[in-house]
């Protein structure tokens, strides 16, 4: 079946440099786009193109809607560093059969900051440079983040969540699969709509080593790339094995040496790690990867990390990268086919965008894409409702406790960020 695809404007994208901002999550307009870590990164606004697909081609489906957009762009880039020129942000479900889909939207405006220079995009349909944008005329007055609202939670359903682990734990040993990741999420109910913007200088001040982020509605800060292509090299972070902080350094310093030392972790994190290993082999002429994993040190929790790069022989934009490391074993399990199905039996739930690719792409096809973690869905028809989410990594080893009592710290970053802690 042949892709139709809509009506395509020639884009044009003019990038000036602007002053960097101390703060850009503190300009960012309402209902903008963010990608922002460690004061680097980029917000839009504005919506110039969109492309929204669903099923198992959307990543595809949106990877040739952009080839097509970029092919026919005129792009004048004074700057000329990772994120200027024309981008689109975006993100996609994590199961194929989710009706929340995937999405990619090319804003009016970016503002972004890379190593301390600011730059300024201007988008527009007429295929046309125009003048060179002014950041003052972009933004214009921009009204304030709405403050946050009361919210109220839903209490989880533990037993629920008990069953769910045991039946994995018996089917794992009864051979069906050797590790599934399962998640669960916890609804809240807020007095008046939630604005993203009042969540996100919060997340990104206390998870600066994350990538803090809003996408269509998902909200967040999540420490795991899925992928970053930049000419030529490519890089993924895994993350499976964790353990709650405790606050006392000396006892979390205990803590960090019995996660790099147990065997349930590490069999956790080998699966993650084989699991985007082997797809970048497929891709590259070299791959590195480290013989041990280390200690990942976040304000809530530890994980084993491991930092894997590779060198492309071949032009692969990151979305089609995405589209075969999407799920890896850190968020769905191994075999995945049948982990994913496991994960349809015991969960109970869509976790839409929960634990899919977030991120952003050039025209070059060069971009950052995150695992969509530690994070929040904002429901478009009413803003007034949010899912927080959190998953774990199930193996024979197992138990419900220690799953809940994981899942629980790992809901704490959007927990706080939304005032239920």
């Amino acid at each position: 079946m042949t892709l139709q695809l809509p009506s395509m404007p020639t884009l044009a994208a003019r990038t000036v440099a602007v002053d960097a901002p101390d703060d850009l999550l503190a300009l960012a307009p309402p209902g903008g786009m963010a990608w922002v870590r460690r004061g680097d990164g980029m917000i839009g606004w504005g919506e110039v193109a969109r492309f929204d697909s669903r099923g198992s081609s959307r990543i595809d489906d949106a990877a040739t809607w952009w080839r097509r957009v970029t092919r026919h762009a005129v792009v004048r880039d004074d700057v000329q560093v990772r994120g200027s020129g024309l981008v689109a942000f975006g993100s996609f479900s994590f199961a194929d059969a989710s009706a929340s889909g995937g999405t990619l939207i090319v804003p009016r405006y970016v503002l972004g900051v890379r190593e301390g220079r600011g730059f300024l995009t201007e988008i527009t349909t007429d295929g046309t440079h125009g003048h060179a944008p002014d950041l003052a005329s972009a933004l214009g007055p921009v009204a304030p983040a709405a403050p946050l609202p009361a919210l109220t939670q839903e209490e989880g359903d533990r037993l629920a969540w008990n069953a769910a682990v045991e039946s994995a734990v018996a089917r794992i040993k009864a051979g069906e699969v050797d590790k599934v990741v399962l998640a669960r999420a916890v609804r809240a109910l807020a007095e008046s709509p939630v604005d993203p913007r009042s969540l996100m200088p919060g997340l990104a001040q206390e998870y600066d080593g994350c990538w803090t982020f809003h996408v269509d509605g998902l909200v967040g800060a999540t420490p795991e790339l899925l992928a970053r292509v930049d000419h030529g090299l490519v890089t993924s972070r895994v993350l499976a094995g964790t353990i709650r902080r405790t606050g006392d350094e000396t006892a979390d310093l205990a803590h960090a040496a019995s996660l790099a030392h147990s065997s349930k972790d590490r069999e956790e994190h080998g699966f993650a790690v084989r699991s985007v290993t082997q797809v970048l082999a497929s891709h590259c002429a070299s791959v590195n990867v480290p013989d041990e994993p280390f200690v990942l040190h976040l304000p809530n929790v530890m994980h084993l990390a491991t930092d894997i790069t590779g060198s492309l022989d071949h032009a692969a934009s990151v979305l089609e990268l995405v589209r075969e490391l999407h799920p890896s074993a850190a968020v769905c399990g191994t075999p995945t086919l049948a982990a994913a199905r496991m994960i349809d039996a015991l969960e109970g739930m869509d976790r839409a965008r929960y634990a899919g690719p977030v991120g952003w792409i050039d025209s070059a096809g060069d971009g950052e894409w995150c695992i969509g973690l530690r994070s929040a869905e904002i429901d478009a028809d009413d803003p007034r409702k949010v899912r927080v989410f959190a998953g774990c990594g199930i193996v024979a080893a197992s138990e419900p406790d220690s799953e809940w009592a994981e899942s629980e710290a790992k809901l704490e970053p959007m927990r706080h960020a939304l005032g239920l802690s």
